[in-house]
């Protein structure tokens, strides 16, 4: 159950960070109420995963599905420019997310 704590804190985590470009500086009262919202969830899972899993590789995790999360998002619907670059390095990133799961 705690990587599916985890695995929601970080798609929580892609949520907010997805839902800040659209708050306008949090002036827009319901994107900035959907982001915080998700803000808490996202910490609020990922405070439930840490009481079975170590801090090092939880963190490392969450923070990576968020990176990888908004890279892809910003990709895919914003259709923010990518290079070659940007994916190995996002590639990369999935192989330690892979890794601290296999060896955790």
């Amino acid at each position: 159950m705690r990587w599916i704590y985890l695995l929601f804190a970080g798609f929580s985590e892609v949520g907010w960070a997805v839902g800040m470009k659209y708050t306008d500086g949090f002036r827009k009262i319901a994107p900035s109420v959907i982001t915080v919202a998700l803000m808490l969830a996202s910490f609020g899972l990922l405070s439930m995963a840490l009481k079975e899993l170590p801090l090092s590789t939880a963190y490392a995790v969450w923070t990576g599905i968020g990176t990888v999360g908004t890279f892809l998002f910003g990709f895919f619907v914003l259709h923010e420019p990518a290079t070659a670059w940007n994916g190995l390095c996002v590639a990369m990133i999935v192989c330690g997310i892979v890794g601290l799961k296999l060896l955790a």
